[in-house]
């Protein structure tokens, strides 16, 4: 499931919550609701917007060429990078 921020004017809060893509929050008391938190003082009635995120792009290349772990192309001598020789 898709995770999306809302941002509240009353109270200046950014929440984060995970929905269906095509649901909507349209005020705090619905989205304390879907993140399971207390709404405080801020009127439950009070609205929200989600906020545009950047999400993270995956290339289909890096999925089937991934990166060494290592610069030498195989796993550190020293075991630094935390992968077993």
């Amino acid at each position: 499931m898709p995770t999306y921020d809302y941002y509240c004017d009353a109270n200046g809060r950014t929440v984060e919550v995970s929905h269906h893509i095509n649901e909507s929050i349209g005020s705090w008391g619905e989205l304390c609701e879907q993140a399971g938190i207390g709404s405080g003082e801020t009127p439950a009635d009070a609205p929200v917007r989600r906020l545009i995120s950047g999400g993270a792009v995956v290339s289909r290349a890096s999925l089937s060429n991934p990166e060494p772990a290592c610069g030498s192309g195989a796993c550190c001598p020293s075991g630094v990078c935390g992968f077993p020789k």
